[in-house]
């Protein structure tokens, strides 16, 4: 049994559902554009660098989740796919989807992008399993806040290991492991895995990828 771990923005997307996400919302009028796009701008950057505050973001993202019921959201959210996400779903990502789900890989999209965001996109490429962040809900409907560990960094590995154990697995139970991604703020993941593969990576992941030897690819 193999297990294939794939980052989703940037990654398996040509872009940043999170953070196309935000600028939906506020294309539809629900967010202020003078208040919220700058600081969506902000808080990508910081991703990009590594120097995001997970929390802060946090705040930032899953507060406008509150505002609205979930009804309203799964249909904006429909629209979102429609308008945003499906082309950024290239046939390259889909494919290597479909290579390791009929080799009979475990596969699993870990994401920092919270999980309803990111669940209906991981449908989308066919794969079973997601571990992302998590809001909080309350009676069906979300309250702002984050729910458990932040999927970021480290914490990916946090959720990683718990999912693991609820299935009753652990990083021996798996031949080979592989993690896509294309993201400094990764670097401790693929260094946990068999085969880490930097896919377009940031500058900073490419140098690290080169020196360690690691497999480098493109998605685009």
């Amino acid at each position: 049994m193999n297990l294939a771990l794939f980052d989703l923005d940037n990654t398996l997307l040509s872009g940043d559902s999170d953070f196309e996400w935000a600028q939906f919302l506020i294309e539809q009028g629900v967010l202020d554009r003078e208040l919220f796009e700058a600081k969506n701008l902000t808080f990508y950057e910081q991703y990009k660098a590594g120097t995001l505050d997970i929390h802060e973001f946090l705040d930032f993202q899953l507060k406008p989740l509150s505002r609205h019921t979930r009804k309203v959201l799964d249909a904006w959210h429909e629209e979102f796919m429609q308008r945003k996400v499906c082309g950024m779903m290239g046939a390259a990502a889909r494919d290597l989807v479909a290579r390791h789900r009929a080799a009979g890989d475990v596969c699993v999209i870990i994401t920092a992008t919270n999980s309803f965001v990111t669940a209906p996109i991981a449908r989308e490429f066919g794969v079973e399993h997601l571990i992302a962040t998590e809001p909080e809900q309350k009676d069906g409907e979300f309250t702002g806040r984050v729910a458990d560990v932040p999927c970021f960094r480290e914490g990916k590995i946090t959720r990683l290991e718990s999912w693991m154990t609820q299935h009753g697995w652990g990083w021996n139970s798996f031949a080979n492991s592989w993690f896509y991604s294309d993201s400094l703020n990764d670097l401790p993941l693929l260094r946990k895995v068999k085969s880490p593969v930097a896919v377009d990576p940031d500058a900073t992941l490419r140098a690290h990828a080169e020196q360690q030897g690691w497999h480098i690819m493109t998605l685009r």
